[in-house]
C-alpha cells in the first residue's frame, strides 16, 4: 500500500504541474462568472428571473459535463500515458521498485482525483454564486439534490477517462488518440439522438445520468441500470486498458 501511495502522489504532482489542469479550473471558473452574468442581465434587462439559487449550479453542470470537463479530461488522460510514452518518461517510473500494475492505477486513480476535485471545485463556487445573487430560492432539499447530482457526474466522466486511457495505450500517437476520441464521442452522440431507445447502451448519454439524481419520484430502477451498465464499460475499459499497458514494450 505504501509504494502504491507512493507512485500516486508522484502521478498527482506530475498532474499538478501539467497546465492543462490549471486551465481546466480557469475555463470552469470563467463559465460560472460569464454564466451569472447573463443570468443577472437577463433578469435586470427584461425582468425574467432566470434560475434560482439551486437551479444555477445544474446549469453549470449542465454546461461542462458535455463539454469542458471530457475535453480536458481526455486531454490529461493522454498525457499521462501517450504523453509519458512519447518521451520515454514512463521509463523512469518503470526502473523504481514499483509493479506496472500499480503504475497503471496510480494514473488512473490520479486521473479520477482531477475529476472530483474539478467537480467539487464546481459545486462550491457555482452554490455560492448561486446563494450570493438569489439566496432567497434555497432550501435544504433541494441543496442536498444538488450534491447528489454532481457526485453522480463523477462515475460517467471517470467511465469515458478510463476509454480514453485504452485508446491511448493502443494507439501510437498522442495526436491519433485526441481526435479518434472526439469522433467516437461524436459518433456515440449521434447515434443516441438517431436510436434514442438505445441510448442507455451508450457511455456518453450516460453524461446525463445525474438527471435521474434531480427527480421528484426517486427513480431507483433506472439508476441502478444506468450504475450497472457503468460499472460494465469501467471493468471493460481498465482490464483491456491494463493488459494493453503490461504487453507494452518501452
Amino acid at each position: 500500500m505504501a509504494v502504491f501511495r507512493a507512485a500516486l502522489v508522484n502521478e498527482l504532482e506530475k498532474l499538478w504541474k501539467k497546465r492543462k489542469a490549471l486551465l481546466a479550473i480557469i475555463l470552469s471558473f470563467a463559465v460560472i462568472v460569464v454564466g451569472q452574468l447573463l443570468v443577472v442581465g437577463i433578469r435586470s434587462g427584461w425582468g425574467i428571473r432566470g434560475v434560482g439559487s439551486l437551479e444555477f449550479p445544474i446549469l453549470v453542470l449542465s454546461v461542462v459535463i458535455n463539454t469542458i470537463l471530457p475535453l480536458f479530461t481526455a486531454l490529461l488522460a493522454i498525457d499521462c500515458f501517450s504523453g509519458e510514452f512519447s518521451n520515454n518518461a514512463i521509463r523512469f517510473s518503470l526502473t523504481r521498485p514499483v509493479s506496472r500494475f500499480k503504475i497503471f492505477s496510480a494514473k488512473v486513480a490520479a486521473i479520477a482525483l482531477f475529476i472530483m476535485a474539478n467537480l467539487l471545485l464546481l459545486l462550491l463556487l457555482s452554490s455560492l454564486a448561486g446563494f450570493l445573487f438569489n439566496a432567497n430560492s434555497a432550501s435544504l432539499a433541494s441543496y442536498f439534490k444538488t450534491i447528489l447530482a454532481y457526485l453522480a457526474s463523477f462515475f460517467p466522466l471517470f467511465v469515458l477517462a478510463l476509454g480514453i486511457i485504452l485508446l491511448a495505450n493502443t494507439l501510437k500517437s498522442g495526436t491519433t488518440v485526441f481526435f479518434a476520441s472526439v469522433l467516437i464521442f461524436l459518433l456515440f452522440k449521434g447515434l443516441g439522438f438517431v436510436f434514442p431507445q438505445f441510448s442507455i447502451l451508450l457511455p456518453t448519454s450516460l453524461l446525463d445520468w445525474y438527471h435521474l439524481w434531480l427527480a421528484n419520484n426517486f427513480p431507483l430502477a433506472k439508476i441502478v441500470r444506468g450504475f450497472l451498465h457503468l460499472l460494465g464499460y469501467a471493468i471493460i475499459f481498465f482490464t483491456a486498458g491494463y493488459y494493453f499497458f503490461e504487453k507494452k514494450e518501452f
